[in-house]
């Protein structure tokens, strides 16, 4: 049996898209069974800054882009997740046992006509608005306390 604890974590990005009255954009996974919301995130290409990298993944999986966004705020460490034990040896081809991740705040500046989940390759069914709690309440368990950790550093920012 293979020991998961030797492999490195994914190094990825995540982003909080926060509106006007401090909600959270959040998107229903298309490939879950179950009633999983998220906000973006996806991996670092070699090469890239974790920055350039978020509002790449933003575009990607929500059609947003740079323009319609301002930088509020980064988190001070990388966060890590273990992945369960279900996944392990099978997400991202074996090569990892989780994610760090740089996430960062940004203010959305349009109008919900910008969005497009439909996109090339589609991660989510749905998105809406949420809370901090709402949100936390529905992302899947093995990332809540990244979600908690992210979201209380970005307390002041957020409802």
């Amino acid at each position: 049996m293979q020991d998961y604890s030797t492999l490195p974590y994914r190094p990825c990005v995540g982003i909080v898209l926060i509106n006007k009255d401090g909600l959270i954009w959040a998107g229903k996974r298309i490939d879950s069974k179950a009633d999983a919301w998220q906000m973006p995130q996806g991996g670092i290409d070699d090469g890239e800054k974790p920055k350039e990298a978020g509002l790449r993944e933003l575009w990607e999986e929500t059609g947003v882009t740079a323009d319609l966004v301002e930088k509020l705020a980064k988190t001070e460490d990388w966060v890590t997740y273990d992945l369960p034990e279900e996944l392990l040896g099978k997400a991202w081809g074996g090569k990892y046992r989780g994610q760090k991740q740089k996430w960062f705040a940004f203010r959305y500046l349009g109008d919900d006509s910008a969005f497009n989940i439909a996109t090339e390759h589609p991660e989510f069914s749905e998105w809406g608005w949420k809370s901090s709690a709402e949100l936390i309440a529905s992302i899947v368990p093995f990332k809540r306390g990244v979600y908690e950790a992210v979201l209380g550093e970005f307390k002041d920012l957020v409802k």
